[in-house]
């Protein structure tokens, strides 16, 4: 028979430790005695419409539910070391909400979390708004649908990451990322996707000034670009641009197809120099040069 906890108010430390099949309902966790972890190593418990204001209260806590909570700017380093969740409605306000956790599934949530999601694996984001920085660093598997994300040097280290119909308002995104695919969104920031492998932007709208520089195996299939300058530089790149791109400099390979573009740049390379640029409007290569190495 599972436990049912309601309308209880809870401060002390480790105040449910170890709680085990239990439902918590329109609980308060917080007060004078400021405990911590006051739901460590519990299994199988739901939540709804409660509220925390104590650190780290969700660690090593496996197969559990959190729907209309509330965490606040208090809750730091909510849920860690955690597995097999799904958390929905609910607002996330601590630094460090989620960090080496598993199969996380949250939906229709409000996030404002520093230092989110960091080296997990199988997390889903839905319907949610998010604000962190360095988002999701080193992480894996992690799928975002319909999210609005604003921060900054999100999604670094990252390998098999899946967007769609989002809004990413970021800067640094994608470094040293792998097997990343990005649909039906917008991507804003500076400096985005250096260093990324596997690489991939389908019907996305691109902005901001030296993207996509340094990448292996970068496509872009029916994007925009805005603002865009310096862009794939030393890039290994297959991309259908339908826009206007204020410069291109050395693309290390591949072709790039743009409807206008203000300028290319052939400038000093530090490597060899095979990328094409093709204007779409008369589809002539007005670029394939070759160019030696630096010494």
């Amino acid at each position: 028979m599972r436990q049912i906890i309601k309308n209880k108010q809870y401060d002390e430390e480790r105040a449910l430790y170890n709680l085990k099949n239990a439902d918590i309902l329109n609980c308060i966790f917080a007060g004078k005695a400021d405990g911590e972890s006051v739901l460590k190593e519990a299994r199988d418990v739901n939540l709804k419409e409660c509220k925390f204001s104590l650190r780290y209260p969700l660690w090593h806590v496996r197969k559990f539910s959190m729907d209309q909570v509330t965490m606040d700017e208090l809750t730091r380093a909510a849920i860690w070391y955690a597995c097999d969740a799904t958390i929905s409605d609910s607002v996330l306000g601590g630094i460090k909400a989620v960090r080496e956790c598993s199969n996380i599934s949250l939906k229709n949530c409000k996030i404002n979390s520093q230092e989110f999601g960091w080296k997990s694996q199988g997390i889903t984001l839905t319907d949610t708004e998010i604000t962190s920085e360095y988002l999701f660093l080193d992480s894996k598997d992690v799928t975002l649908n319909n999210v609005k994300m604003k921060g900054k040097y999100s999604f670094q280290y990252m390998e098999n990451l899946e967007i769609s119909d989002s809004i990413l308002d970021t800067k640094d995104a994608f470094w040293h990322s792998k097997n990343v695919t990005v649909r039906n969104s917008v991507v804003k920031g500076e400096y985005l996707g250096w260093f990324s492998e596997g690489l991939t932007l389908v019907n996305c709208k691109i902005i901001g000034t030296q993207p996509l520089c340094y990448c292996k195996n970068l496509k872009l299939v029916n994007c925009t670009m805005e603002d865009t300058d310096l862009a794939f530089e030393y890039s290994e790149v297959d991309a259908d641009i339908h826009s206007h791109v204020l410069s291109i400099k050395n693309p290390k390979s591949g072709k790039i197809i743009v409807d206008s573009l203000g300028e290319e740049i052939w400038d000093d390379p530090v490597m060899e120099c095979n990328g094409e640029i093709v204007l779409r409007e008369n589809t002539n290569v007005i670029k394939n040069k070759k160019m030696e190495c630096a010494i």
